[in-house]
């Protein structure tokens, strides 16, 4: 006589979001994840939740034709780009392979629904500054004592020139200023890695000047944040990421920078701008690489790209002059 089987767990939309929370906590956070990642996830399954509950879908019983409704309901209803429906394509298929590996459910519906092709060139995302225009923009800062400038001048010039991301920025601390030898660099921690970015002796003095202007203000710890912000009500306190975007966005304001015919230039930009320059100077693309913290060496590749395209067009070796003519009245 077979013995008897227990009794399957009920499985209900909380107790898959009990198991998902699980997973957050012990499979991501484990790993170390940023709390925006965190965020992120758990904003992107709960906009899943919200359309099943308007859509008459049961989470528990979902199909993987409902995970196509959702695709579609992403891309025709709301528009949403290829690279922002992957990411929550991505969300829902690890939600539910939690239930899968928790033994909750037998298959995982959202596996194998993929996100609709990007049908852009990946190289127009890459917007940057040329050379003179770096220039002008660090030439923005005020040259005068005060600590908001050495701050300024320090952060603008490590992003333009360094090309770390915004959010490295933000989580440096003191700590993780590096010295070895006579050369100065900064531990920052990337989406999978931790790294040291090299800087210039330069932009080390610079590093210097601001720190030391730090030291003037107050007694400095380790564990204090790298860059910080200034004035009566948040001085002192760790600048955030939109803090430092909008630092950014207000020296290309001032320099008319921000927006031109063709192109608007952000934070990330500054990122564009170190590696396509790099690369032009004639800087090896694994040095370019390890610089940017790249995992893939295909995505430095697009910035070598992006200068290969305009500097060797093969039109421009034709020699066809083209007779503008003149205007008549």
């Amino acid at each position: 006589m077979l013995a008897s089987q227990p009794p399957r767990e009920l499985v209900t939309t909380d107790r898959l979001l009990e198991v998902f929370a699980d997973f957050l906590e012990i499979d991501v956070s484990a790993g170390d994840a940023a709390s925006d990642t965190l965020n992120t996830y758990r904003r992107q399954l709960v906009q899943y939740v919200q359309w099943c509950e308007e859509f008459g879908v049961d989470p528990a019983t979902a199909t993987k034709d409902d995970i196509k409704r959702y695709r579609r309901w992403a891309i025709e209803a709301r528009g949403f780009k290829p690279a922002t429906i992957a990411l929550k394509l991505s969300v829902v298929r690890r939600f539910y392979q939690a239930a899968v590996e928790r033994g909750l459910l037998p298959i995982n519906p959202a596996a194998g629904v993929k996100p609709p092709r990007e049908k852009r060139d990946p190289a127009e995302r890459i917007t940057y500054l040329e050379s003179v225009e770096v220039e002008r923009l660090l030439a923005a800062v005020d040259r005068n004592d005060s600590l908001k400038s050495a701050r300024d001048l320090a952060l603008l010039s490590i992003m333009s020139l360094e090309g770390p991301r915004t959010v490295e920025m933000h989580r440096a601390n003191i700590s993780d200023i590096i010295r070895q030898g006579q050369n100065t660099g900064i531990r920052v921690e990337g989406k999978r890695n931790i790294r040291i970015v090299p800087l210039t002796p330069q932009i080390s003095a610079l590093l210097g000047d601001y720190m030391m202007r730090r030291e003037l203000k107050s007694d400095l710890r380790p564990s204090d944040p790298l860059f910080v912000a200034v004035g009566n009500r948040a001085g002192g306190k760790r600048l955030s990421r939109r803090g430092i975007r909008a630092i950014v966005d207000r020296y290309l304001t001032k320099t008319q920078l921000k927006h031109g015919a063709g192109r608007t230039i952000s934070a990330h930009s500054l990122r564009h701008t170190a590696g396509t320059l790099a690369l032009r100077s004639g800087a090896d693309l694994r040095q370019v690489q390890d610089l940017l913290g790249h995992a893939d060496p295909r995505t430095t590749c697009i910035y070598a790209h992006v200068g290969d395209r305009w500097e060797n067009n093969p039109a421009l070796r034709l020699g066809i002059a083209i007779d503008r003519g003149s205007s008549k009245s």
